[in-house]
């Protein structure tokens, strides 16, 4: 479970941190990170830092599916945390 709440904790962190990285090189007008890659970061269990790096940076909010992608991905990302805590460790 340790490893588990690492990985959730240094995934979400590196999303969020992309999230804040892409904003300043949109700023700058600098090369970007590519959308795919940030959906991605928050489909691979990191959509709470997707959600709170596109609300803090106010970054992508005007793109319907990152808004979409971000609420799917932490509905199932809960779901699977719940099932996961509920049938395997309990």
């Amino acid at each position: 479970m340790k490893v588990f709440l690492a990985f959730l904790i240094i995934t979400n962190l590196a999303t969020f941190i992309a999230y804040g990285v892409d904003k300043r090189k949109a700023v700058k007008d600098r090369w970007r990170i590519p959308e795919k890659t940030l959906l991605l970061l928050g489909l691979m269990f990191g959509s709470v830092g997707q959600l709170l790096g596109m609300k803090v940076f106010r970054h992508k909010t005007n793109k319907w599916y990152f808004w979409f992608c971000g609420m799917l991905s932490f509905a199932l990302q809960a779901v699977i945390i719940y099932y996961f805590y509920t049938k395997i460790l309990v």
